[in-house]
């Protein structure tokens, strides 16, 4: 779930809020099945749920893999506390993503991954994963998914009211860049991967995501992608931030006949099974 380098410019000043990511907790897993049904090994002896968050992620995985050693971490102590709390028989630890290795030395036959990659910076995250895969004896998968959504218009209105001239955050954020950057193509996932593995499996998926209305979308993002815009911020500009952050929602998402609003949500997902 998270990490300490948080991508484009963005270093984590605060911790994770496992109680608001959970708010969305059956969308935000849904993922993790779609990525899971896709992983080529019936029967592993060891799994690591690398960036588990509150251990959504870790559950469904001892729940496809009850006689597997599964074991998780993440940078986050809220997050680790609330995955411990949730699966006491499993092994939680905190740690970087960036340094983290396994504790034992015997090989991972699978690394699992839900919505972490997207926070690592652009120029290290396929060397990251890279490092992960040449841990794993061949026919070991690294499987990960990421939002994939830059582009849409959730993140543009951030990175929109970012920039809006003369508001108080604006000095506070000009030079952070706390904007995600576009993960890599598939081209480039592949070519970077390739040479380790014997097969990549890649696809888009577009989750439509029904709300109660525009503020569940910014309850939504304030949990994952809103965080670098307003963690840096006074609790006064956090809330100026984000109503202004709310009026540019409404007019980009449209009102359904039953009132409510759908948002649209762009993953990307890979399995690379280890040469």
């Amino acid at each position: 779930m998270s990490s300490t380098d948080t991508g484009a410019g963005y270093r984590q000043a605060k911790d994770w809020d496992a109680n608001q990511y959970l708010k969305f907790e059956q969308e935000r897993t849904r993922p993790v099945h779609d990525l899971l049904a896709q992983v080529p090994v019936s029967s592993p002896r060891r799994v690591v749920d690398l960036g588990c968050g509150p251990g959504n992620s870790t559950e469904v995985l001892v729940s496809k893999w009850p006689d597997a050693q599964i074991s998780a971490m993440d940078s986050s102590p809220d997050m680790v506390e609330k995955a411990r709390a949730r699966l006491s028989n499993v092994e939680f630890e905190l740690g970087d993503l960036n340094t983290w290795t396994p504790t034992t030395e015997e090989k991972v036959d699978v690394f699992f991954s839900n919505a972490v990659f997207q926070w690592i910076p652009s120029e290290k995250r396929l060397p990251l994963i890279s490092r992960f895969i040449e841990m794993q004896a061949p026919g070991g998968v690294f499987a990960f998914q990421v939002p994939d959504n830059s582009l849409e218009p959730s993140h543009a209105m951030m990175r929109e009211t970012a920039s809006e001239a003369n508001k108080p955050w604006t000095e506070v954020l000009r030079n952070r860049q706390p904007a995600l950057a576009r993960f890599q193509s598939t081209q480039e996932i592949y070519d970077a991967l390739i040479p380790l593995c014997e097969s990549i499996n890649v696809w888009h998926t577009h989750y439509y995501h029904v709300l109660e209305n525009h503020e569940a979308v910014v309850e939504w993002v304030k949990g994952t992608g809103l965080r670098p815009f307003i963690d840096p911020l006074s609790e006064e500009d956090r809330k100026g931030f984000v109503e202004a952050y709310l009026e540019r929602i409404k007019k980009v998402y449209p009102v359904s006949v039953d009132g409510r609003v759908i948002l649209k949500y762009p993953r990307l997902f890979v399995v690379a099974v280890r040469k």
